[in-house]
């Protein structure tokens, strides 16, 4: 199991303990778009502190991405999610899915992008959001924030390489 860094505990339980709410999401977050932060500022719009799970370079090419990706190293992912006024926290996690994160922050609200549904129950279906489960059971609130049209990742890399 992967473990939460001690710093990034006392600090959670520092927020806690000043009555603050804890929000979650997690992604690759690679070439940073508009997208990207409007979603991030909402997600920090439903709590306290945003706490972001990136993952790391490794954990990305898992997920099937492609042999280019990520294009921006975690390290460097993560320096500019940190500079976000949205964000109070970012944690690099190297197991594909962010589970292990979310079952130790135990947030208070966890979010994630418009392709998911907090109604899916089976980690077999695509919108699955991983960790509902397990934040719904101890009275958490799952939610989804619509994407901003337009703007992807991957639409940024194909018009990048397009001749046009």
């Amino acid at each position: 199991m992967e473990q939460v860094p001690l710093d990034i505990q006392s600090t959670l339980q520092s927020w806690r303990a000043n009555g603050d709410s804890i929000v979650f999401t997690n992604g690759v977050f690679d070439i940073l778009h508009a997208g990207h932060v409007t979603y991030l500022s909402g997600a920090a719009a439903l709590g306290t502190r945003l706490v972001v799970g990136i993952n790391s370079d490794a954990s990305v090419r898992l997920l099937g991405k492609g042999s280019n990706r990520p294009i921006n190293d975690e390290a460097s992912r993560k320096i500019v999610l940190e500079s976000l006024r949205s964000v109070a926290l970012v944690v690099i996690f190297t197991s594909q899915t962010p589970l292990d994160l979310i079952n130790q922050i135990r947030p208070d609200v966890l979010i994630k992008g418009g392709d998911y549904d907090p109604g899916v129950r089976s980690s077999e279906d695509k919108r699955y959001i991983v960790g509902s489960k397990e934040v719904k059971e101890y009275g958490g609130i799952v939610s989804v924030i619509p994407f901003l049209e337009g703007h992807s990742t991957t639409a940024i890399i194909e018009k990048s390489r397009s001749k046009d």
